[in-house]
């Protein structure tokens, strides 16, 4: 199945969700504070929850689509995300939500946009 942007975690990681609390809380930053990328050492990572329309742990680690999001590249060391456009209405979001994600590349396996990897580069 093919998602405009599919990242898988490394091995280890998990999925987790608070289902009771997603979309009582408004998006701010990366949040609400209800999805969460967990690693191995108890690391959690928030996820933007807005943009998630799929999300699995099978193969011993997370992976994750997202629907509004695309791959901004490399800075500063970090994977960039840019939100592209917005997945639920305004009155359900917060103006404070962030409009990027970043993570370490050591947290990330693969990313494929629209069923094709795009990173790492082989």
């Amino acid at each position: 199945m093919a998602f405009p942007l599919l990242i898988e975690f490394v091995r280890g990681t998990r999925v987790y969700q608070q289902r009771d609390l997603a979309g009582k809380l408004p998006i701010v930053q990366n949040g609400p504070p209800s999805t969460f990328i967990v690693f191995a050492d108890g690391t959690r990572v928030p996820l933007p929850t807005d943009q998630i329309v799929f999300a699995d742990n099978r193969g011993g680690r997370a992976r994750v689509g997202f629907g509004g999001m695309r791959l901004g590249g490399m800075e500063r060391g970090h994977l960039v995300f840019d939100r592209v456009r917005d997945l639920w209405p305004d009155e359900r979001l917060s103006p404070e939500r962030a409009r990027r994600m970043t993570l370490k590349p050591q947290m990330v396996a693969s990313v494929a946009v629209d069923g094709h990897a795009v990173w790492p580069l082989q």
